[in-house]
């Protein structure tokens, strides 16, 4: 994983929640840590990850607050941890 995926891993999960994070971006650092990530007809994000899965809609620009929540809740439940796994 880059130094630019680490940046945004840990964007998701920074207090206060960052609104300021691009769906494509989010995309592309669930991929980095090996998720199978596939758009539904609906237009929403499916994402398969350590035996987990959810639906996101699929923001156009910058993920809302609260789906940058459903995203950090989502990675924890999957056991990714970006301050003991991918240090800055």
């Amino acid at each position: 994983m880059n130094h630019h995926h680490r940046k945004i891993l840990h964007s998701l999960f920074a207090h206060p929640v960052n609104a300021n994070i691009a769906m494509k971006d989010v995309e592309s650092v669930l991929r980095e840590l090996g998720a199978d990530v596939s758009t539904a007809h609906s237009g929403k994000l499916h994402v398969a990850l350590n035996n987990h899965s959810v639906n996101f809609p699929h923001a156009k620009h910058s993920l809302p607050k609260q789906e940058v929540i459903q995203v950090r809740k989502f990675l924890e439940s999957c056991g990714v941890d970006p301050g003991r796994d991918y240090p800055l």
